[in-house]
Parts: C-alpha cells; sequence; structure tokens
C-alpha cells in the first residue's frame, strides 16, 4: 500500500535561520516556525494552542533560506517530517527530534515600507524591486532556487 508523508504549515519564523556546512560541503540551514489554532467551544469559551516546529532546509534552498529570512517573518513551508535518533551523551539512553525537512518556503508578507535593503541601494526608495531580483513579498524560494542553478 501507498503512504505519504507531507508536511504544509503556514507561520511565523521564532528565530534567524543557523547555517551549517556537513563534512562533505553540503550546506544546511535550520530554523523554527510556529504556528497557531484558535477554537471556541460549545460554551463559547475561546482557546488557542501554539505549536513549534524545528525546519531544516537543504543545499540551496539553505542558502537562500539564509539570505531572505529572518525571526518573525511570516512563511509557508511545504516538505516532510523525518525523525533522526541518537545516543544521548550522558548517558540517558537514546534521544529523538523530529523535523520538517522542507521542499519549499515561499515568504507571505511584505516587507514593511522603508526597511532596509539591497533596493535602497539602487536609488529607489526600496519601492521598486531590482530587475533581476524578484519581489519579496511572496517570493517562492523555490522557484529562486530553480533560476539560480539555471
Amino acid at each position: 500500500m501507498r503512504s505519504i508523508n507531507k508536511v504544509i504549515i503556514i507561520g511565523n519564523l521564532t528565530r534567524d535561520p543557523v547555517s551549517k556546512t556537513t563534512q562533505s560541503g553540503q550546506p544546511i540551514s535550520t530554523f523554527g516556525v510556529a504556528t497557531n489554532r484558535d477554537w471556541v467551544t460549545r460554551d463559547g469559551q475561546r482557546h488557542s494552542s501554539t505549536e513549534f516546529h524545528e525546519v531544516v532546509a537543504w543545499a540551496k534552498l539553505a542558502e537562500i533560506a539564509q539570505k531572505y529570512l529572518c525571526k518573525g517573518k511570516l512563511v509557508y513551508i511545504e516538505g516532510y517530517l523525518k525523525t533522526r535518533s541518537w545516543d544521548s551523551p550522558d548517558g540517558q539512553g537514546k534521544r529523538f527530534r523530529t523535523e520538517i525537512v522542507a521542499q519549499d518556503v515561499v515568504m507571505l508578507e511584505k516587507r514593511p515600507q522603508g526597511e532596509m535593503g539591497d533596493d535602497m541601494m539602487n536609488g529607489d526608495g526600496g519601492n521598486q524591486p531590482s530587475s533581476d531580483e524578484p519581489p519579496l513579498d511572496e517570493l517562492d524560494l523555490g522557484d529562486a532556487i530553480s533560476e539560480e542553478i539555471q
């Protein structure tokens, strides 16, 4: 029987991406994303719950995430779940961590007007994207990877 391992979340980054390189030279970025869920019970009480997710991006997606993402930004993440395990260094047994391995990342927020960025250096006051860079609102980092690879 066929199985599916697919995750789609929309949430805010809880911290800036942290980039590293594996021993084989492969770039990797990790960052956290928080998602919120609100509901009302039958008796009219409002409740909310926040979940925190660990996200891992590899290769070009890791490089682009490091360049464009920062704490607080609203993002769409699509990927799959991966659980890693290792022996605890303090002898407490095996440790486990489940992460979302990102296959696509889309920024959903526009930059606040007047925020300093590369556009400001082009002399256009940050209101228009430069001709060689995609606009940062709804920037699909998966597409950016395709463009950089070609």
